[in-house]
């Protein structure tokens, strides 16, 4: 496979940029940076073009903030230079995680065995919360497995050139966080796989700590986020466990 790598940066992050240069030596790939959206200086008239609230069922119960806006519009960046460089995929990168390029290195031997352009491969930061068949096994333990509903987060991952046309087209417009919507199977009807060992380990906090502002809540409104939540992922688990992709 054709691959390139991406890396998700925000130009006002300062205290990243060595990090920036340290993915673009531990990856074994050319690798471009992506100046990444930021949310917070985007217009309303801006983010009403974008983010569209209840698009889709089950409805997101909460809204987005601009940070979430933010990053979904970055990926969508680096799903358009995949496209635009007809590469067979892309391997995206946020600029807070470090990786271990021995263990990413067996693994896109294993990816190249398995996956081809319509695929998406997660390298999550947590083994637990994904469960599915494996669907592929490489030397030294390394394994793809295909969640039924795949877990948060989008630190790392490899996505495929038709897989990326695919998201671009469904998400013009979009109504919860890039990683939400990823787990809804059914409406992309994208195969994901998410890989293992482990490659990646968050350092957001050695980096000055977040990008993604968190909201205060009220307590009322805190009580109410904590019963719509495992509605709301309980109806999603349902759903994929009805999907069947062709």
């Amino acid at each position: 496979m054709r691959i390139e790598g991406f890396v998700i940066h925000l130009a006002r992050a300062e205290r990243r940029r060595p990090q920036v240069e340290a993915l673009r030596g531990a990856l074994p790939m050319p690798v471009h940076v992506i100046e990444a959206v930021d949310g917070r200086a985007m217009t309303p008239n801006e983010i009403a073009s974008v983010y569209r609230p209840r698009l889709y069922r089950p409805r997101y119960p909460f809204a987005l903030g601009a940070g979430e806006i933010g990053c979904f519009l970055s990926h969508r960046k680096a799903w358009r230079e995949i496209v635009a460089r007809d590469l067979d995929a892309g391997l995206i990168v946020e600029d807070d995680v470090a990786v271990d390029a021995e263990r990413l290195r067996r693994l896109l031997d294993l990816v190249g065995q398995v996956a081809g352009p319509a695929d998406f491969v997660r390298f999550p930061q947590k083994e637990r919360g994904e469960a599915g068949p494996v669907v592929g096994r490489g030397e030294s333990g390394s394994l793809l497995i295909e969640p039924v509903t795949p877990a948060f987060g989008t630190v790392m991952q490899i996505v495929g050139r038709d897989a990326a046309a695919r998201l671009l087209d469904l998400t013009e417009t979009f109504d919860r966080p890039v990683d939400v919507l990823l787990q809804m199977r059914w409406l992309h009807r994208i195969r994901i796989l998410s890989a293992r060992p482990l490659v990646t380990a968050e350092i957001s906090r050695e980096l000055g700590g977040t990008l993604v502002q968190a909201r205060r809540h009220s307590l009322s409104a805190t009580m109410k986020r904590e019963i719509q939540r495992p509605l709301y992922r309980g109806t999603v688990r349902l759903l994929n466990r009805l999907t069947r992709l062709s």
